[in-house]
């Protein structure tokens, strides 16, 4: 339930982002985005706590938002996609419980905003 919920509020919130972000930087977010919700869910699940999940999270984050980013911007899209995840995924931890929501966030913000 828990994880399914994690993945419904993360896909509504990149869809109501999508009027405001340019294709290929909306692209790049949900790279970035759903490579760190699911990092953090492998992170968590590998028995890491909370720090695995935030590992599981940037690493994630980071592959996801270099895949998707264009030429040029990889690198960027990559640190940005894995310092939002792994942060989001802290934050979530430390505030609500769930972090796979905040990394999916926060690797999808972090791509995004790099990925320009």
């Amino acid at each position: 339930m828990r994880t399914t919920l994690s993945a419904l509020t993360l896909a509504l919130g990149l869809l109501a982002a999508q009027n405001s972000l340019a294709g290929d930087t909306l692209t790049s977010a949900l790279g970035g985005g759903v490579g760190g919700a699911l990092g953090n869910v492998v992170g968590q699940k590998m028995g890491g706590g909370s720090t695995g999940a935030a590992l599981g999270a940037g690493v994630g984050g980071a592959a996801g938002g270099a895949l998707t980013a264009k030429k040029g911007h990889k690198v960027k899209a990559a640190l940005g996609g894995g310092l939002g995840s792994a942060g989001g995924s802290l934050i979530g931890n430390k505030l609500g419980g769930n972090g796979t929501i905040g990394a999916g966030l926060g690797g999808a913000a972090g791509s995004a905003l790099m990925a320009k």
